[in-house]
Order: C-alpha cells, then sequence, then structure tokens
C-alpha cells in the first residue's frame, strides 16, 4: 500500500482482546458470565423438580427462592472478587497466585451457607452448593487468566 492509498478506518482502530483490557472490565464480564452459568442451572434445577425454597440465615422457615435471585447474588458478591483482582493485579508479586488462593478459599467457605440453611431441602442445598462452584469456576477462571496475560514472564 502506497502512501498515497488513504487507510480504512476498520484497520486503524486497535483490536480488542481479554488479555490487554483492564482487569476490572474483564470481572464484569466474568461476573455476567457466571451469573447467567449458576442461573440456568438453577433453571434447569427448576425444571426437574427441586423445590427451590430455603431459609436464610436468620430465617426460621424457608423462602421461595425467586428466579434471578441467584444471578442477582453472584453479581454483588462478585464485587469483592473483582476488587481482589485489581489490587493483587497492582501489587501482588504473584497476582494469580494471590488471587486463586484468596477466591477459592472464599468460595469454599461460601459452601457452608447452603450446607447449614434451615428448612430447606437437601436437593435444594445442593443446588445451591452447585451454584457457588459453577460461578467461582467460571469467574475465578476467566479473571485468574487476565492476570496470568498480564504478569511478566520469568
Amino acid at each position: 500500500m502506497d502512501e498515497a492509498t488513504p487507510r480504512s478506518p476498520v484497520a486503524a482502530r486497535p483490536t480488542w482482546s481479554p488479555a490487554t483490557a483492564p482487569v476490572w472490565l474483564v470481572g464484569v464480564l466474568a461476573t455476567l458470565a457466571g451469573a447467567v452459568a449458576a442461573e440456568a442451572f438453577t433453571l434447569a434445577a427448576r425444571g426437574f423438580g427441586v423445590p427451590m425454597e430455603a431459609a436464610g440465615v436468620w430465617e426460621e422457615q424457608a423462602q421461595a427462592i425467586p428466579v434471578g435471585a441467584i444471578a442477582r447474588s453472584v453479581v454483588l458478591w462478585s464485587i469483592g472478587g473483582i476488587v481482589l483482582a485489581v489490587v493483587v493485579a497492582r501489587r501482588a508479586r504473584r497476582p494469580v497466585r494471590a488471587f486463586v488462593t484468596g477466591t477459592v478459599a472464599f468460595t469454599v467457605l461460601s459452601l457452608a451457607a447452603p450446607a447449614f440453611a434451615r428448612d430447606t431441602a437437601v436437593s435444594t442445598q445442593l443446588v445451591l452448593a452447585g451454584t457457588h462452584v459453577i460461578a467461582g469456576a467460571v469467574i475465578i477462571s476467566i479473571l485468574a487468566a487476565r492476570l496470568a496475560a498480564s504478569t511478566p514472564r520469568r
């Protein structure tokens, strides 16, 4: 191409890549993917007849879990994970290790909530625990890959 030929505006645009996108943006997108996956799992469980009713920490009787509540919960709890990813990306010597260790530990601890839910069917407890694992697997793996992409090789 000679200098007289005009460049296409499309060719001049940089390509977007998850490896170079801001960590917080990848975290938001990962959270949305995790929320959709967890809610889809819950909807499938509902379709198979799992009673989606659970008692909260301070509740004695099970309440119906509305459609969308799992996705909303994933989004709310993932904010802490996104903040952690941003902080370790800037400050940790080994950001992937720090992030994965912290978030996997938190995910394992979060399994106590469904396990100890009072007045909740075992099938519902298993589905709720499954949503924790699914959301964690999706979100943690995507953010860990992003952190690894920006970590210098030694």
